[in-house]
């Protein structure tokens, strides 16, 4: 397991070596999607709160770059995860035995970030639903 993040991890650098377009992409709207999640709930709340729609609807959109964001760090995280395998097996750093369960270990890993693209995306449906039972 140990070896598996590790090489995803270097993953990452070659991704970053190489100009990977979606680890650019999404290093490129990091600070936009920082903003939004922080904005995103305390505007929504305050739109909602105070009935001032606008306010509520500009919390939405913030909350949309975070989704975005996870959105965009789904092909950056499965790619690592593929080229971790790669550098593991064309290594010898483990024998063909081992690189199924590293795969499996790594595969677990990279759904973590699926969920959280999940979750991100059924929060913004709850938004925009509670946005929408104020009209």
């Amino acid at each position: 397991a140990a070896l598996g993040i590790a090489a995803h991890e270097t993953g990452h650098a070659l991704q970053h070596n190489v100009g990977y377009a979606p680890l650019a992409i999404r290093n490129a709207i990091v600070p936009i999607a920082q903003l939004g999640s922080t904005l995103a709930l305390p505007l929504f709340m305050a739109g909602f709160i105070l009935s001032w729609p606008s306010l509520a609807d500009i919390g939405i959109l913030f909350f949309l770059a975070a989704v975005v964001f996870q959105i965009a760090t789904l092909p950056v995280e499965f790619d690592a995860s593929s080229r971790a395998i790669a550098m593991l097996g064309d290594g010898n750093y483990l024998s063909q035995q081992e690189i199924g369960p590293a795969r499996a270990v790594l595969q677990a890993a990279a759904l973590t970030y699926v969920a959280a693209a999940a979750t991100a995306i059924a929060q913004l449906l709850r938004l925009v639903m509670l946005r929408r039972s104020r009209d």
